[in-house]
């Protein structure tokens, strides 16, 4: 099921840092980032596909189930939604300075998306 997990974050005089490691429920194969979004994107699931989206600039919100619904407030850089394989998803509301980065159970594979 989809939850948020909130990320170490490091601050002191020099800036933050906001550290991703040993919390993240799979191994890393893929991380690709999402910017200048317009409308929404997602809208659909994965059939082995974990990922863990984390919005490192700006906001956005993540919806997951398509009956029951539950909208995640990503606003924060902290926080990170695991979303799980077969968890139907739409991102949206993106902020115009938004950069959503997602790490990935798995390799890109066209046949691993379930639409609609």
């Amino acid at each position: 099921m989809a939850h948020l997990l909130t990320l170490k974050k490091n601050t002191s005089e020099k800036g933050s840092m906001v550290v991703i490691e040993k919390c993240i429920p799979f191994e890393i194969k893929r991380v690709f980032y999402m910017y200048d979004v317009v409308g929404s994107r997602g809208n659909h699931s994965h059939k082995v596909t974990a990922q863990a989206l984390t919005c490192v600039r700006g906001s956005c919100k993540i919806t997951v189930g398509k009956t029951s619904l539950q909208t995640f407030d990503l606003s924060s850089n902290d926080l990170c939604l695991i979303v799980e394989p077969l968890e139907w998803h739409q991102m949206h509301d993106f902020s115009t300075d938004a950069i959503l980065m997602c790490l990935s159970s798995h390799e890109y594979d066209p046949n691993d998306f379930i639409k609609g």
